[in-house]
């Protein structure tokens, strides 16, 4: 992908970043996946007052790109509160994995922006065994 195609998907992730529903941590993160021929599928994180039951913004996108009939993801963008680092954690690692994992990560830092792939960030993945 094109950085200037890096960087709308990250403006993406930014837009969906607003309707997170974060009201125990206000952490708010989103993420835009590019699911390819144009089409991308925005996720944003939802907390719970019963902590574990919450989900992260990448796991909602991709869940919602599986509901839409998409398998196929080339790369995802994640954003987080100004200023704060949002690589996605072990098990959006994990699920990232899962579907491919030379997908192509951009998330915000401290620092501006990083960018690296699913294999990067989680070496010795499981599977996929499908």
């Amino acid at each position: 992908m094109s950085s200037a195609e890096l960087d709308d998907l990250l403006s993406a992730a930014h837009d969906a970043r607003a309707r997170a529903y974060a009201p125990y941590s206000n952490f708010r993160v989103g993420a835009a996946l590019d699911v390819g021929d144009g089409h991308v599928i925005l996720g944003t994180n939802v907390e719970n007052a019963s902590y574990g039951l919450g989900i992260c913004a990448e796991r909602a996108a991709i869940a919602a790109a599986i509901t839409a009939g998409f398998r196929t993801f080339h790369a995802i963008a994640v954003a987080g509160n100004e200023g704060a680092l949002t690589s996605p954690c072990g098990a959006c690692r994990q699920v990232l994995a899962e579907f491919n994992p030379e997908m192509i990560v951009v998330y915000t830092t401290p620092d501006g922006v990083a960018r690296t792939t699913v294999a990067e960030l989680l070496p010795h993945h499981f599977g996929p065994f499908v």
